[in-house]
């Protein structure tokens, strides 16, 4: 009987062990339900063949094992499935009328139950399966318990005590079942495990390549070094901006070799914070950037020693180039101040000592007119700076009247053609066809087009061609004035407009500040074309009415 049991209690547990070997892969999990339905219709019809009789008279089998696990892992088609053979292969066996009632009864309080379980036994939480599990145990106990009853007339303690296998078998089949349901928990927690595994993985690369993609084309510059200093990674803003390095060119490298391609002297952020310091920020230059950098360290887990060094820049040449823009704002307004205190205190007295001058002039000697008309040069060429510095300050808002271009220039150029005379110069003046009337102010025109040409011809000491041409484009028109003089390096080109910055040796900086004044009065453009030993361009957009600004 013992034997019989252990026998049994095996082929119960074959299913369970079955499928703990072959459920080891999550992409299996969609043939779950036809791998248990398989194995433990086997299990089932070997248990029902191996079936003993007791001394009593009983069948003793563990079929009920491979349809409770079958019926509760597999889902409802296998629960189905697995009831019908059982229930086919027990009315075959049924000897006695009131069998029927009782298999009736057990139709109706187990199987039928166990068939609508079935359907939702795998979505509850493992501690309710457990307690599910063992109400099927307990409700077959019943059934055993109940037929056994049925062969005995009513008596369920005599067969007991009569035959001890009985007992036994009843006490294998009980730790078989529990065994069976720990096994197929199992079995599901590990392919659950790797479900986890793999869906936390696939959202760990996921998030990766987000932020990889995000430290890429975010608009900073991203460097990362492991403890020793060399470079771990670098962004593509970083390889763009060092062009044309690519990355296999710096990864793995100590950070020196960066400074070495990024041409910097001074001591980086990287150097002081792998001398101690916990943050390190400065302002790099490198090439035409501007470039605010931070360097950190990566702090490594609680107890250990930092991961790396991170370094963070932000290109803020724009920014800079704000900054530097304002200040010269800020420096015509403090001009304009300066000018506007001073114009009055200064110009009467010159005004006086000029008249002076000119009357004492007239009443010299002929050998002392020279040194009075000096006198009075100087003195006209003071009273012509302090209107220049009036005409850079003064942000007022000029009355503009429709008036043609090209009139201007034809009243200017008798003017420019006897400057230039006297200089040994050629000036040449190219209108293009009428372009139609302009919103300018006469006056300030005029002062714009004889400063570029005399600008111009100062830049030609050795005689040239000066070139005054208009261009009419779409929606402006273009005022070009072009010397053959000796051209302005590209590093000076930048600060060309600035106040008081000049390339000549007795000029004051003045004239072509006045210039862009008065181009941004008139809602214009200007820019320079230079190229050394080919000569200059000044090139001024003046919108048209009604197209947008330029």
């Amino acid at each position: 009987m013992w034997k019989n049991a252990l026998l049994q209690g095996l082929i119960a547990l074959l299913p369970v062990f079955l499928f703990l070997v072959w459920y080891n892969r999550p992409k299996r999990t969609r043939f779950v339900p036809l791998f248990l339905a398989a194995a433990c219709g086997i299990a089932l019809f070997l248990n029902a063949r191996l079936s003993v009789a007791a001394l009593s008279g009983i069948h003793l089998d563990f079929r009920y094992l491979p349809l409770l696990i079958g019926s509760l892992y597999g889902g409802l088609p296998v629960a189905v499935f697995l009831v019908c053979v059982y229930l086919v292969y027990r009315l075959l066996h049924i000897q006695a009328s009131i069998e029927y009632l009782y298999f009736g009864a057990v139709v109706l309080l187990l199987h039928v139950p166990l068939i609508r379980i079935s359907t939702k036994f795998r979505l509850g939480p493992r501690a309710k399966r457990f307690k599910i599990a063992f109400v099927c145990l307990f409700v077959m106990s019943l059934d055993y318990c109940a037929f056994i009853m049925i062969k005995n007339r009513g008596e369920l303690l005599p067969p007991f005590r009569d035959d001890p296998g009985l007992l036994a078998n009843w006490a294998v089949f009980l730790l078989v079942a529990v065994l069976a349901v720990h096994f197929m928990e199992l079995g599901f927690e590990r392919v659950n495990l790797q479900n986890a595994l793999q869906e936390m993985s696939r959202k760990y690369r996921g998030e990766v390549r987000r932020l990889q993609q995000f430290i890429d084309q975010a608009p900073l510059v991203v460097v990362i070094l492991d403890a020793s200093g060399r470079i771990v990674h670098v962004n593509e803003f970083a390889l763009r901006l060092i062009h044309p390095v690519s990355g296999k060119d710096v990864i793995d490298q100590h950070y020196r070799v960066l400074r070495q391609l990024m041409d910097i002297d001074s001591p980086s952020p990287i150097e002081r914070v792998m001398q101690g310091d916990e943050r390190a920020v400065e302002m790099v230059r490198f090439r035409a950037h501007t470039i605010y950098t931070i360097a950190c360290v990566i702090k490594g887990s609680p107890g250990q020693s930092s991961d790396g060094i991170l370094l963070i820049g932000q290109d803020v040449t724009e920014l800079q180039q704000l900054k530097d823009e304002l200040g010269r704002m800020e420096r015509l307004s403090l001009v304009g101040q300066m000018a506007a205190s001073i114009t009055h205190e200064i110009r009467n007295p010159m005004a006086v000592i000029r008249g002076f001058v000119q009357l004492l002039n007239e009443r010299s000697s002929a050998e002392q007119q020279s040194y009075f008309r000096i006198v009075m040069e100087e003195l006209d060429r003071a009273n012509g700076i302090i209107n220049d510095f009036l005409s850079l300050a003064q942000n007022r808002i000029v009355e503009k009247q429709p008036g043609s271009l090209h009139d201007v220039l034809n009243e200017m150029m008798p003017l420019i053609y006897a400057d230039a005379n006297m200089r040994g110069q050629v000036v040449e003046l190219r209108l293009t066809d009428d372009i139609g009337p302009l919103e300018i102010n006469s006056k300030e025109i005029k002062q714009l087009v004889l400063n570029l040409a005399r600008n111009g011809m100062e830049a030609m000491p050795g005689g040239g061609v000066l070139r005054i041409e208009t261009v009419d484009l779409p929606e402006t028109v273009q005022l070009r004035v072009t010397d053959s003089g000796v051209g302005i390096p590209q590093e000076k080109l930048e600060r060309l407009f600035e106040p008081f910055y000049t390339t000549k040796t007795n000029g004051t900086g003045l004239g072509l500040a006045l210039c862009l004044s008065i181009v941004e009065r008139h809602n214009g453009i200007i820019r320079v074309e230079s190229k050394v030993g080919e000569g200059t361009t000044f090139i001024v957009n003046f919108s048209k009415p009604g197209s947008r600004n330029v």
